[in-house]
């Protein structure tokens, strides 16, 4: 009864098809909140970012505080609780990239692009984040746009880089 009650309130802010893909995690943990990540991955993929909405009702659905919800989606850097430009482009600024320049680099992106960590272009194209490490020390300076790694960073790259990714926003 409890269920129908809350898959009621719910039903109002998310989709059918993300309450499918919700009940189907849950259908694989033994604590719904087990199931907290893998929620909120599912409304970012379909919105490109949870909203405080969507957050409260996946905490109801789940049977949490809004409040523990939050607390996990601001620990992992890829749950976007504003929204994002089409391209997220997430920076390294680990130590390894620090080493071998990416501050400069970082710079010269900024400059390119007109926008900050954590801004987004005025054209919504791009959004700029940084991240800790993306797994590829050894070809430091990397960032990823979207789901493509680019490494061994300098500036001709990054022009190169950028300058592919807005014609591609064009098409």
């Amino acid at each position: 009864m409890i269920d129908n009650i809350i898959q009621s309130e719910t039903a109002s802010t998310l989709t059918s098809e993300e309450l499918q893909l919700i009940n189907l995690e849950l259908s694989h943990v033994p604590q719904k909140s087990g199931a907290a990540i893998d929620a909120l991955k599912i409304v970012q993929a379909k919105r490109g970012w949870v909203s405080d909405e969507c957050l409260i009702a996946i905490a109801k659905l789940l049977e949490m505080s809004a409040e523990e919800l939050e607390g996990i989606a601001t620990f992992y850097n890829l749950i976007f609780r504003r929204p994002v430009g089409d391209k997220v482009i997430l920076f390294c600024d680990s130590v390894s990239c620090w080493l071998c320049g990416c501050e400069n680099q970082k710079h010269k992106l900024s400059e390119i692009l007109k926008i900050d960590y954590g801004e987004t272009t005025k054209d919504n194209q791009f959004t700029l984040l940084p991240v800790p490490c993306l797994g590829a020390c050894d070809k430091a300076p990397v960032m990823m746009v979207g789901d493509d790694l680019f490494t061994n960073l300098n500036s001709s790259k990054l022009e190169q880089i950028i300058a592919y990714y807005r014609k591609e926003g064009e098409k």
